[in-house]
């Protein structure tokens, strides 16, 4: 944490969010309720109001604030700002892109994540859809991982991934998912059109609640009894098939 930068205290959170300030997570110490004047309630309203994502921890989270008046909040500021797909994707296509996106469920390792965004970037995507919670954190990490490719492809947090989905194929992208529980090969789905496609969790692969309504399942096959590729190569893979098909036509 001591990467990022931190705001503690009720009263310059507050300033903050209503100043538009990008904040990556907050933090509460457990017993907060115990506090809970008008101006706690205040920050928790802003908060849920701006999807920012609220985590309840011990005391010991709160070590390197021992000397300050944090009154049991602080905040980890995003070094990027963040954006909605529902901003970006009508801007997209009234500049005539193909759209290209990419969706991380639940990518953790700031290391994959780094890695993903600078293969992202490299590959023309156009935007990267992440979750509000269970996601790496944006900082100095993931910027040196990407090697700056942060800086260069828009990141949207989202707080309902499965109504992102819904609203991308409602908006006639193709969502396809990277996931071994398919038959069919990844360089047999048509890429050429306007694409969304689903990274999962490193452990647990991509949410089935997402499965169940993706447009198409992409595999890539492992041998010698391993399992998966690592989530980082697949990316690479995948969008290289799409950079192929809509280049070498």
């Amino acid at each position: 944490m001591s990467k990022l930068e931190i705001i503690y205290g009720i009263h310059p959170l507050i300033e903050a969010i209503q100043s538009k300030r990008s904040i990556s997570k907050l933090f509460f110490q457990i017993g907060w309720k115990k506090k809970c004047n008008p101006y706690y309630k205040k920050l928790i309203s802003l908060s849920k109001r701006e999807n920012i994502p609220i985590h309840i921890v011990p005391k010991n989270k709160f070590h390197q604030l021992n000397n300050k008046n944090h009154q049991g909040v602080f905040a980890l500021l995003s070094p990027i700002e963040t954006y909605s797909i529902e901003d970006l994707l009508p801007i997209f296509y009234e500049k005539g892109k193909n759209p290209l996106l990419l969706i991380l469920d639940r990518i953790t390792d700031v290391r994959n994540f780094g890695s993903i965004i600078r293969t992202a970037a490299c590959a023309g995507v156009d935007a990267i859809i992440i979750p509000t919670k269970y996601t790496a954190l944006i900082g100095s990490d993931s910027i040196k991982t990407s090697s700056g490719a942060l800086f260069k492809v828009p990141i949207c947090q989202e707080k309902n991934i499965k109504k992102t989905i819904e609203y991308l194929i409602k908006y006639g992208l193709k969502v396809v998912s990277a996931t071994e529980k398919s038959n069919i090969y990844w360089y047999k789905i048509d890429f050429s059109g306007p694409t969304a496609i689903i990274l999962g969790n490193e452990s647990n692969g991509i949410c089935p609640k997402y499965l169940e309504i993706t447009s198409e399942k992409a595999k890539i096959p492992a041998i010698h009894g391993i399992s998966s590729l690592n989530v980082s190569v697949a990316c690479g893979i995948l969008l290289y098939e799409v950079f192929r098909q809509r280049e070498f036509k």
